[in-house]
Parts: C-alpha cells; structure tokens; sequence
C-alpha cells in the first residue's frame, strides 16, 4: 500500500479525524448504500471506489494504528518511505527511467 491510496481512500470517505474500525464500517455501509442502485443511483463505479478504498482503510487499522497521519504511515509502512525518498534518484527511482 502506497500512502497515496491511503490518502484517495480518506479522501473518498471523508475522513478527517481517527476512527475505530467499527465506525469504518458503519460509513461504508452508509456510502454503499447512498450510492446502490435500488436507490436510484446507477453508478457502479462509485461503489467500486467505495469498496476499494474501505479494503484499504480496512487493512490499515487492522494491521495498523488509527491516526492516518504522513509520518506515522511512513514509520509504519518502511518500503514506502524508502519510495519516496528515492522515486527522484535517476539510479533507484522509477520517476526518471532513461
């Protein structure tokens, strides 16, 4: 997981705060059912980004802590940290690919 998925995932639930993964739970459930079909609302891909962004949030609180903040990501997530911090090195980075 990459801290910009996280990040798109906070994003699309609106999360602005820590929150229990119960309380996860409970906004999926909200934002699934605001945007199912039988209500009126035929856009699957939004449930889809829904669904996908609740496995990723729901993975980091179970393996994680709750904050959802860059530096507590990046201390808990080393091979993301290592990303960043070489995506621009010509050598290591795959920003910049001759």
């Amino acid at each position: 997981m990459e801290y910009n998925d996280l990040v798109t995932a906070l994003e699309i639930f609106a999360i602005t705060e820590p929150m229990s993964l119960t309380q996860l739970k409970i906004k999926h459930k909200k934002l699934v059912k605001q945007y199912h079909p039988d209500t009126g609302c035929s856009d699957n891909e939004k449930i889809r980004k829904i669904n996908s962004a609740y496995k990723i949030l729901e993975a980091y609180c179970l393996k994680f802590s709750f904050t959802f903040n860059h530096d507590e990501f990046m201390e808990q997530n080393p091979e993301e940290r290592l990303r960043q911090q070489f995506a621009d090195d010509p050598v290591w980075g795959s920003a910049k690919k001759r």
